[in-house]
């Protein structure tokens, strides 16, 4: 799992699997609805080991997958119709990758060596192209987005259900936690504060955008302070150190009931 860094590095078109559902789209009937709500509560995990923990399963099942095909239309609320937000730097939007289009861009700010330092992407194209195939082929819960500042694509953002991520098994994860990956892709775009905006300016997005979101969270590298910071100036909340593989993780949180407050 990449680190996250507001500064640096990490995190965050037709990029989700199947086709967008617009706002009038009929929604699923309720009771079908009812025949799908148990896949979400009471699942056990497997470790590696084999043991288990009692946590959200993170393994959707086939026929809650083959209901919801729209994948991102619905573990995410319809992601790709949020639509720009305005903050003090500029309109700003996420969008979701499209790889023949954005691929070439989100290789090369891979390979700047302080993004590569978080995030351990750089190399070949086709390992950038894995990583986003991995989240645009997969079951939704995770959108590869650009972040387009005044229309101009100037950092890579992954938006993710945390609840359904391995990082549940690391916290004490609540349903539909959403969680927040950022780079910052241009050196000159870092070190301002630029990150601090836009991470406020995403997380309340995300809290207006997905009612049933009552936090959003993210896990920068210990290591990556001005990340940490950034996070800090956005409004989350230091929660805990937390172990993920390649990385002791700062998990940070933003509350729905303090936005008003931090």
């Amino acid at each position: 799992m990449p680190p996250t860094d507001a500064n640096a590095a990490p995190g965050a078109g037709p990029a989700c699997p199947g086709a967008p559902v617009g706002p009038g789209a009929p929604g699923p009937r309720a009771d079908s609805m009812s025949a799908l709500r148990a896949p979400f509560t009471g699942f056990a995990i497997e470790d590696d080991d084999g043991d288990s923990e009692d946590t959200l399963d993170l393994h959707l099942p086939a026929e809650f997958l083959a209901f919801f095909a729209g994948g991102t239309a619905y573990l995410l609320d319809q992601l790709p119709t949020w639509g720009p937000v305005v903050t003090r730097v500029g309109s700003f939007q996420l969008v979701p990758v499209r790889i023949d289009e954005d691929l070439q861009l989100i290789h090369r700010w891979m390979n700047d060596p302080a993004v590569a330092e978080f995030w351990a992407l750089a190399g070949p194209q086709n390992r950038t192209e894995d990583h986003l195939r991995a989240q645009l082929e997969g079951d939704g819960r995770s959108t590869p987005c650009l972040g387009l500042l005044d229309g101009t694509p100037m950092s890579y953002w992954e938006i993710y259900r945390a609840d359904l991520d391995p990082l549940a098994r690391r916290y004490p994860a609540r349903p539909h936690d959403t969680g927040i990956h950022l780079l910052v892709g241009g050196a000159a775009d870092r070190g301002q504060g630029l990150g601090s905006v836009l991470l406020r300016a995403v997380a309340d997005l995300i809290l207006d955008r997905r009612p049933a979101c009552a936090r959003v969270v993210a896990e920068p590298d210990l290591r990556n302070t001005p990340s940490v910071a950034a996070f800090l100036s956005a409004g989350f909340r230091y929660a805990a150190e937390v172990d993920l593989p390649g990385k002791r993780a700062a998990l940070m949180i933003r509350d729905r009931v303090l936005r008003d407050v931090l």
